[in-house]
């Protein structure tokens, strides 16, 4: 868990990026055809699509085609997994798992529809890659025969407060010269997020203090450079480097007037200033040795992240001197991973061992600063938001995949890690731990339409480098204590799928989940009379997904399809000062998903809509509750036309009831177990309704 912030400093631009990547994925692109897809049995355990399946789609890039498959939830890569490990996303390409950080999702965005030969959905206990469970997908593409291109062009605008984002989108060339092949990217991703209205400020008594009215706006801008290189050769070896570099601007301005309840006149600023960059490089050779073969992976990842971040308080009535403070921070972070797999036959054996080493590093220079009476800014002492943070991890595991029947997979990981974690240069030394972990996975097939697993998992997880370090959260009037004596969560865990192919009316697919975690992340006390991020010692999980996609042609609607996805979490930990139990702070405890989209057939033009309902249970921070609803239901509608001069053109509204964004903050004078509540404060902010356009197409 990373450290708290109040949702609304980056909510609406993860609104922006979250809408337009769930157009994306539920519902690209269309054309005349208005035959659903529907995968052909290849085996009893994999279901094959081939193109002509999404032709009514009109895909551009293969992305496009996978994120049409019936029933199928895409995840991407983990980002937070430590190094490389087990695999965290659930898309192949080629069977194999794309060794790197980006994964094959980002690959696939940049990969030309006419490249892919077929889609094949299995269970991952039959593709002998440790850390998969349910279902998988495995895009086959051919080899390249020309050079070709895609573009994407995206603008967003927003009803309020706002800046529009005229210049989003990306390009993309790929060809092959000799045995090498390659893939040149550049793409400029966008946020928007702005909110603003009233807030009520009340006391004890729930009797209103003060009235506020608020508006918030951030900008943020990356754009991702990347150059991908491919090499068939010598033999049967086959090598990848991947390059990248994207530099990021992030500007936040929020602007608040105040009203006291005997009418004294305040007003607020806050700015905050983030320009920064990451790069990568990424590199892997698979060659034969002896039976098998041998894959050698590089990858090192780098970030510069400085933030300044300054709040003034204005006493508009009185006169009186500003209040304000300034928080100037830079980080930079390394990955850097070497690791080696080792992959080989015997009979109905699947076997791999892998060797990972990993180095991560934080490096931190925190500074606060105070206003004083001439206006200036002075430095106020801060030690302990400077710092470093290092790990050293050594990973070993090996994985048996086996079918126990015709209708019966076997997948057994098994493995450990050591590692070095500290503050480099603190009083406390480095800390050592050693953590068994591995997975058993069963995958059964009664026949053709059912894939049933179970999977029974140890994992450790992973922890934010900056909870080591105190953070000033200036909107918040708060820091965050720094935590030398984090240690990553560890759990056992169960996951169930069962996924149903409905042959011509879709697909259903339903999870449930168990995790029994230890050194769960939470906030507790650091010292005495502090709070941050650290660990509590138990928590359990408890939850259910359903993703269901239902094809409308056999009621007599052609064309149409519903997609209709529902989750569901129950967590239970003691906290920290009561004692008592209460949900794990700020998890997504409930959510549902509806949409209807309609290709109509013998034309070009398709439109959706669409319901969206997300829920979250409260941050428990010591000294205030928390809980923070952005949009709760959130409606929308796009329609398309798949041929416009050869490219896909889309127009969408999101929010078009005009969803607003909710928080409700109970703040004590102390530690909440013990001190009163000092205030109560009430968001109501209005976002509006967002309407953005998208024109794709390939050259």
């Amino acid at each position: 868990m990373r450290v708290f912030r109040r949702s609304w400093l980056l909510a609406g631009a993860a609104f922006v990026v979250s809408t337009q990547a769930l157009a994306q994925s539920t519902a690209p692109g269309g054309s005349a055809a208005a035959s659903p897809p529907v995968a052909k049995p290849a085996a009893a355990e994999k279901r094959v699509y081939t193109p002509a399946d999404f032709t009514r789609f009109a895909p551009k890039t293969a992305y496009d085609m996978l994120s049409q498959v019936p029933g199928f939830t895409i995840q991407t890569v983990d980002t937070s997994v430590r190094g490389l490990g087990q695999a965290s996303e659930n898309v192949l390409i080629n069977g194999q798992r794309v060794a790197n950080k980006l994964g094959a999702v980002d690959q696939l965005q940049r990969t030309p529809a006419s490249s892919v030969e077929r889609i094949e959905i299995e269970d991952a206990a039959s593709v002998g890659i440790a850390g998969l469970t349910g279902q998988v997908a495995n895009v086959i593409l051919k080899e390249t025969k020309k050079a070709s291109g895609q573009f994407e062009y995206d603008a967003n605008a927003r009803t309020h407060f706002a800046k529009p984002e005229l210049l989003g989108g990306s390009v993309s060339y790929s060809g092959k010269e000799g045995p090498v092949d390659y893939t040149l990217s550049v793409q400029n991703g966008f946020g928007r997020g702005a909110i603003g209205g009233p807030i009520l400020i009340l006391d004890p008594n729930r009797q209103l203090i003060e009235t506020r009215n608020e508006v918030s706006h951030n900008e943020f801008e990356q754009v991702n450079t990347q150059a991908k290189f491919g090499i068939d050769g010598p033999g049967s070896s086959v090598g990848n480097l991947l390059l990248g570099y994207a530099p990021y601007w992030s500007p936040f301005h929020l602007r608040d007037t105040r009203v006291e309840a005997d009418g004294e006149l305040r007003h607020r600023t806050d700015v905050q200033q983030s320009t920064g960059y990451t790069a990568d490089i990424n590199g892997d050779y698979e060659f034969a040795l002896g039976p098998g073969r041998l894959k050698l992976i590089g990858l090192a990842h780098w970030e510069h992240n400085p933030l300044v971040d300054t709040q003034i308080l204005f006493f508009d009535t009185t006169g009186a001197d500003p209040e304000g403070d300034r928080f100037d921070r830079v980080q930079h972070t390394l990955e850097a991973i070497g690791r080696a797999e080792y992959h080989w036959h015997t009979g109905k054996n699947d076997w791999q061992v892998s060797f990972e080493r990993a180095f991560n590093s934080l490096d931190q220079v925190g500074r606060l600063f105070n206003l004083d009476p001439d206006g200036q800014f002075v430095e106020v002492p801060f030690p302990s938001g400077t710092g470093k943070v290092q790990e050293t991890r050594y990973e070993g595991l090996a994985t048996l995949s086996r079918p126990l029947s015709s209708k019966l997979d076997l997948q057994v990981a098994a493995g450990a890690e050591t590692s070095t974690l500290g503050l480099v240069g603190g009083l406390e030394p480095p800390r050592k731990f050693f953590r068994p972990k591995g997975s058993v996975v069963l995958g059964w097939h009664p026949d053709k339409t059912w894939d049933i697993s179970l999977k029974l998992r140890r994992r450790v997880g992973q922890i934010d480098f900056a909870d080591f370090l105190s953070q000033a959260i200036l909107t918040e009037n708060r820091t965050n204590a720094g935590n030398v004596n984090l240690v990553p969560p560890q759990s056992w865990e169960v996951e169930t799928d069962f996924a149903h192919d409905l042959g011509r009316w879709g697909k259903t697919d339903l999870t449930f989940h168990y995790y029994s975690v230890s050194d769960i992340i939470d906030f507790i006390r650091i010292g005495q009379d502090g709070e941050g991020v650290g660990n509590l010692p138990h928590a359990d999980r408890v939850g259910v997904q359903s993703t269901n996609t239902f094809q409308l042609d056999p009621l007599g609607w052609p064309g149409a399809k519903l997609n209709l996805n529902f989750a569901a979490e129950w967590t239970r930990v003691r906290d920290p000062l009561t004692g008592r139990a209460r949900p794990i702070s700020g998890i997504q405890d409930h959510s549902a998903f509806l949409q209807l989209r309609d290709d109509i057939p013998h034309t070009p033009f398709a439109w959706s809509a669409y319901v969206q309902h997300r829920h979250f249970v409260s941050n428990y921070l010591l000294t205030e509750i928390d809980q923070t609803l952005d949009i709760p239901w959130l409606v929308g509608f796009y329609v398309e036309d798949k041929d416009v001069m050869g490219t896909t053109v889309r127009f969408t509204v999101d929010n078009v009831f005009n969803g607003r964004h909710f928080e409700f903050r109970r703040v004590f004078t102390g530690f909440r177990d013990t001190a009163p509540v000092a205030f109560f404060e009430n968001h109501r902010e209005i976002v509006g309704p967002i309407f953005s356009l998208s024109v794709k197409g390939n050259f």
